[in-house]
């Protein structure tokens, strides 16, 4: 779960970019600045119920918080934090969990697309886990993901992207990472991709305030980071946590909510929320209560990644179940049109 309630030196180390002072508006490109599209009243594809996809468990016994899909490879990556009593290479004790929140240490996981281990990694003081990117190249696969643990929360107040290596552990001033602060003073910054149309979304606050800006991916990773549109992340005010995005084309899609339990019973069909946002007005133009596998329990929301392989781009949905400490995740697919 990304608790994150809505509201309140690398390998080429020098910090990328000194980041950007944003307003409280949205800023929005001229070319886009028009009126929001009307509320959409059909979508079909993406109302419907999400088919399977993948079920499987991660190296710990705690929640999946995000993934991301290398479908040339067939590899699913997925990052939760670590779980109380592991002792990493270099450190003395083993740690409870409560202060590898505090810390932002998170674990990597590579499946198989049949749910088999295929190698993990170990990220020390980088985040919660909010969000991950991926660019797949020939050669491998580039990972982005928050960085930069703040140490009265464990969320990052930066970004960084590294080369998977299996049993690798990176510390947050590992010299193989690429990193930059975009929004300087800013935290909980979750990045996802779209390689496709080369963008980047990121999803930060600053002074509590949750909020997306959009930038072309190229321009980001050349440190350059004036973003093409900023603004409020949509459904804040539900207080409901934020627990993934995606991004394709003109729009992002988000998930919000919480696992069954007090207040969110089981009978209700669960509060999870997805969302539809025009990037070029940053305004919702299709949400809905999720229903897809209602069954399940604790049934967390947990991470959205976009699939474009097989010619129709698909949304992909993740949930956890099963019992605490021994959580399982289950993955759901469906059109985007």
């Amino acid at each position: 779960m990304v608790n994150d309630m809505q509201g309140s030196r690398p390998g080429r180390r020098a910090v990328c970019g000194l980041g950007v002072t944003v307003t409280a508006a949205a800023v929005v490109p001229a070319q886009w600045a028009r009126a929001a599209p009307a509320t959409s009243r059909k979508l079909p594809a993406l109302s419907a119920a999400g088919r399977p996809f993948l079920a499987g468990r991660l190296r710990h016994t705690t929640v999946l918080q995000s993934f991301a899909v290398d479908e040339r490879r067939g590899h699913l990556y997925a990052l939760q934090v670590v779980a109380g009593g592991v002792r990493l290479a270099g450190e003395e004790t083993a740690l409870p969990h409560p202060e590898r929140v505090r810390n932002g240490d998170l674990c990597l996981n590579r499946l198989t697309l049949d749910g088999a281990t295929a190698g993990h990694m170990y990220l020390k003081g980088f985040g919660h886990g909010g969000s991950i990117g991926l660019e797949e190249s020939a050669d491998g696969v580039t990972l982005w993901t928050e960085w930069d643990a703040n140490p009265s929360s464990g969320y990052g107040r930066g970004v960084c992207r590294f080369r998977f290596t299996d049993g690798r552990v990176l510390e947050r001033d590992s010299g193989e990472l690429d990193t930059c602060h975009p929004v300087m003073g800013s935290t909980s910054n979750f990045p996802a991709l779209d390689v496709t149309h080369r963008q980047l979304l990121l999803r930060y606050k600053r002074d509590g305030i949750p909020r997306f800006a959009l930038y072309g991916l190229d321009r980001f990773r050349a440190r350059r980071h004036l973003p093409v549109t900023d603004f409020a992340q949509p459904g804040a005010d539900l207080g409901l946590p934020f627990q993934g995005m995606a991004l394709h084309g003109n729009y992002a899609y988000q998930l919000l909510g919480s696992a069954y339990g007090t207040g969110n019973p089981a009978s209700s069909g669960g509060n999870t929320r997805l969302y539809r946002i025009d990037l070029r007005t940053g305004r919702v133009v299709w949400q809905q209560l999720e229903r897809t596998a209602p069954g399940l329990s604790p049934r967390e929301p947990e991470g959205l990644a976009v699939l474009r392989g097989g010619g129709t781009p698909r949304l992909c949905l993740g949930f956890a179940e099963g019992p605490a400490g021994g959580r399982g995740f289950r993955l759901y697919d469906k059109a985007l049109s």
